[in-house]
């Protein structure tokens, strides 16, 4: 299987969920285990420590072909820096709605535009070491496109298609120097088991 390099066209990276030594601008929307806001907070502090609950979500978006788009977070990330995760995820900002924030964050770190079918939604906190973590409700799509990809460098090292089939199989059996985003790992999970006729019926 093919794996994209990435190359930054410049030295300098853009403030990413997760980096704390970075200014931040966008607050993200708290909130509580039934998805009611409870307020704001900047991306640094709700991911410091044992993490804030803050709105989410995660896009998988797949090919013609049914293989599944992944992509390598970078080395400049603050948290799972070089762990393999899905498409996309992010957070909608504050007083975005869930439709905008999936469509703006696909255009801006994949370069594309697709339809996205909501699956599910769910809470997890996942710790990275003593000073971060991820804390989310999160809300996670799949979606079909066959435009050509063109990522962010500065999000993105690396990205490749995977079979469904093949990835069951990475998961399950953590090959040398692969390691997987917690989140991704529990998605998949959930959609190979609960969701995968809906997978299965992207395929062209």
């Amino acid at each position: 299987m093919t794996v994209n390099e990435v190359v930054a066209s410049n030295g300098t990276a853009r403030v990413a969920s997760g980096d704390t030594g970075a200014v931040q601008t966008d607050a993200l929307i708290l909130v509580d285990a039934a998805d009611r806001v409870v307020g704001r907070l900047s991306k640094t502090r709700c991911h410091e420590g044992k993490g804030v609950l803050h709105r989410a979500f995660s896009l998988m978006i797949f090919n013609t072909a049914g293989d599944l788009l992944i992509q390598q977070r970078s080395a400049s990330k603050r948290l799972w820096p070089l762990y393999w995760s899905n498409s996309c995820c992010s957070h909608p900002r504050s007083g975005e709605d869930m439709e905008t924030a999936t469509r703006r964050r696909l255009q801006e770190e994949l370069g594309i535009a697709c339809p996205l079918q909501f699956l599910y939604k769910f809470q997890y906190q996942a710790q990275f070491d003593a000073t971060g973590s991820e804390h989310e409700l999160c809300s996670v799509f799949i979606g079909s496109c066959a435009e050509p990809i063109a990522v962010d460098p500065n999000e993105i090292s690396a990205w490749r298609w995977i079979d469904p089939y093949e990835l069951e199989s990475q998961l399950s059996t953590s090959p040398a120097g692969v390691k997987f985003t917690p989140w991704f790992t529990m998605e998949w999970v959930r959609i190979w088991r609960d969701h995968r006729d809906a997978v299965l019926a992207l395929r062209a």
